[in-house]
């Protein structure tokens, strides 16, 4: 009986040993958590290609932090998506699924930008760092919160519609253009931008004309700008209605130059299109085109060797989805790895405490300051057109 108790005794012994192990070994594990970063993007519908392009260049990125060791003390990155469908509603309540139950540390997201407008509010009130990929309403980065706490990697509509009528002059020689315009937000936030780009040079628009999302003939607001004497179109708004006024333009039998922002390339644009989508001119902010750096040499071969998809860089589409994704989350690694934590406020700052990155569309050096929330600038965007079904940048088309 004693030499029974004394094993039951030594077994005993032997698992709390156990256990205490193993509750020494369960803090660092709960210190190995890993960080969320949340994605809110159209992952369905005629935009899901844009949405899948941003995932994989979060992804990419995402593996690199990882394969370096994580961030803070050894913690990996995890994407968490959710689909916004492109309504904002649902982009809320996404972002607030993302916020309270996952605990992101950083919000990516807003493919549109009413959608991205929708989350702002709430992602200031939560004090929570929102990185934009995609949508380029201005107001999104430049709105009322104080502190802020939205910050973009991607085009800006004011920046961008200087862009779009100094090209349209070029190009075009346009001199009496006239405006089609998506009727929500980002409509608004481009009318007031070219609206002043037009005034600083002393001109005005043939006509302004608006559509709704979901309109299949435009042709009654075309017809006002041919007779109003447009001699070239301003477009804005999104794959599905950028195919109309296309299809439209080609029911009125009227050929005139579309300079366009980056709408048609979030989808199957010349597949809606058709044919003609390829005279369409947008802006872009990056192209894998052409002579690579060594960042963008690195990440298309890690895009092939992930996605078996993609045989060559035609494949990496649309490639601002990519390259605005993937310079963006290592923007904000570098922020969370400044703040030395995953608090809110702390990484905002941390935005401020970036120094030089070399990154896929440029090289950063500070490219985020209290009331500079724009790391991407009027000198770092290219101009393209659908050849082929590929988005290639207009002078390698020539």
């Amino acid at each position: 009986m004693a030499e029974f108790l004394s094993r039951i005794t030594r077994r005993g012994f032997a698992a709390g040993v156990s256990a205490v192990a193993l509750g020494l070994l369960a803090g660092p594990v709960l210190a190995a958590d890993p960080i969320k970063i949340g994605l809110v993007t159209a992952l369905s519908g005629q935009s899901a290609l844009a949405g899948e392009a941003i995932t994989r260049g979060m992804t990419i990125a995402i593996d690199e932090i990882n394969a370096k060791g994580g961030l803070l003390g050894g913690r990996k990155l995890e994407l968490v998506r959710r689909d916004d469908e492109g309504n904002p509603a649902k982009g809320v309540t996404a972002a607030r699924e993302l916020i309270f139950r996952e605990k992101v540390a950083v919000l990516f997201g807003g493919l549109d930008t009413p959608v991205s407008m929708a989350i702002v509010p709430l992602v200031n009130s939560e004090k929570t760092p929102f990185m934009g990929p995609w949508a380029a309403g201005t107001a999104i980065t430049k709105n009322p919160g104080n502190p802020n706490f939205a910050f973009r990697v991607s085009a800006v509509d004011e920046i961008v519609n200087v862009g779009m009528l100094n090209y349209a002059q070029k190009t075009f020689k346009a001199a009496k253009p006239g405006m089609i315009l998506v009727n929500n937000p980002w409509g608004e936030s481009n009318e007031a931008g070219l609206k002043a780009a037009l005034s600083a040079k002393g001109m005005t628009a043939a006509g302004i004309e608006k559509f709704e999302a979901n309109d299949v003939d435009l042709v009654p607001q075309l017809t006002r700008l041919k007779a109003a004497g447009a001699d070239s179109l301003f477009m804005v708004g999104n794959v599905g209605p950028s195919a109309q006024v296309v299809k439209s333009l080609d029911r009125m039998g009227w050929k005139v130059p579309i300079v366009s922002h980056w709408g048609p390339a979030g989808g199957r644009f010349t597949e809606l299109a058709g044919p003609n989508g390829k005279d369409v001119h947008f802006v872009q902010t990056y192209s894998f085109f052409g002579k690579q750096s060594p960042v963008g040499e690195k990440v298309i071969a890690a895009l092939k060797a992930k996605y078996p998809s993609i045989k060559d860089v035609g494949d990496i589409t649309p490639a601002v989805g990519v390259a605005n994704a993937y310079d963006g989350m290592h923007l904000a690694a570098l922020a969370i790895a400044a703040a030395g934590s995953t608090d809110g406020d702390a990484v905002r700052q941390g935005f401020y405490k970036i120094g030089k990155y070399d990154g896929l569309i440029k090289s950063y050096d500070k490219p985020f300051q209290p009331g500079v929330h724009d790391a991407v600038q009027a000198d770092d965007y290219v101009w393209a057109q659908f050849i082929d079904n590929k988005i290639l940048p207009v002078a390698a088309t020539n």
